[in-house]
C-alpha cells in the first residue's frame, strides 16, 4: 500500500512539474503564482472519471453542469489579480474550490460564493482534507457579491458577465482590483483585468475566452 501511495506521488510530482513548463513557457512568470499552482494538487479538484487529465491544458467538466478552467487560464487570472499576502478576496464561482485554493496560498482571507451547494459542500471537504483554513463559503447568489464583507481588495468572477457588473465593482475598494470574464456566453468572451480608480474603472484586456454564464439567484436543487 505504501508503494502504491509513493507511486502517486511521484506520478503527481511528474505531472506538477510538467505543468509549472509549460506556465513558464506560456509566459507565467510571476514566482508567487507559480508556487501557488505548483502547492495546490490539482487532482484533488477534479472528479474522478477526468482525474487522468487533471493537468491536462484544457477545461473540464464537474458537478452542477459546470467546468474547471484549464490550468493556463487558472494562472493567467491568478497572476492578474496581483493578490498580496495581506488582501482579502472574493471570488464569484467556487466550483470545485481549485480556484478558492490557489487564491488562498496568497492571501489573507478568501471569501467564495457559488450558487449550487452540493459544489460548496464539496469544496469545503477539499479545502479541510488539505487543511486551509483561510476561507469563508456561501452558497448564495454571486451577482450580489458579499456586501457584509465589502469592500475586497481583490475579485475574481470565474463565470462570464454579460457587461461589467456595478454591483461588484463597488464592492471593490479603490486601487482594488478585477479580474472576470465578460460577453455573450455562446460567443467568446474577453478576459479583463479592471483596477477600480478615483476617476472610474480601468480596464485592460487579457484574452478570449470561454466560460459558462455567471446566473444570478441560487439554485434550487444541487
Amino acid at each position: 500500500m505504501v508503494g502504491t501511495v509513493d507511486g502517486h506521488e511521484d506520478e503527481r510530482r511528474v505531472r506538477v512539474a510538467d505543468l509549472v513548463l509549460r506556465l513558464r513557457r506560456a509566459g507565467i512568470s510571476d514566482r508567487r503564482t507559480v508556487a501557488a499552482i505548483e502547492a495546490v494538487p490539482r487532482d484533488v479538484f477534479v472528479p474522478g472519471e477526468s482525474r487522468a487529465d487533471a493537468y491536462a491544458e484544457r477545461a473540464l467538466p464537474i458537478d452542477c453542469g459546470q467546468t474547471i478552467s484549464a490550468p493556463l487560464i487558472v494562472a493567467m487570472m491568478t497572476a492578474a489579480l496581483d493578490v498580496g499576502e495581506r488582501d482579502k478576496v472574493l471570488e464569484i464561482g467556487t466550483g470545485t474550490g481549485y480556484q478558492t485554493a490557489i487564491l488562498a496560498r496568497l492571501a489573507r482571507r478568501v471569501y467564495t460564493i457559488d450558487r449550487f451547494r452540493t459544489l460548496v459542500a464539496a469544496a469545503e471537504s477539499r479545502f479541510r482534507t488539505l487543511r486551509i483554513g483561510n476561507i469563508t463559503t456561501l452558497v448564495g447568489d454571486g451577482t450580489k457579491g458579499w456586501p457584509e464583507q465589502a469592500p475586497f481588495d481583490r475579485i475574481m468572477v470565474t463565470a462570464a458577465c454579460e457587461e461589467i457588473p456595478d454591483v461588484l465593482l463597488k464592492q471593490l475598494r479603490i486601487g482594488g482590483v478585477m479580474v472576470l470574464p465578460v460577453g455573450p456566453a455562446e460567443d467568446v468572451q474577453k478576459l479583463l483585468r479592471i483596477v477600480r480608480t478615483e476617476n472610474g474603472p480601468a480596464i485592460t484586456e487579457l484574452a478570449d475566452v470561454r466560460f459558462v454564464p455567471l446566473i444570478p439567484g441560487k439554485a434550487a436543487r444541487l
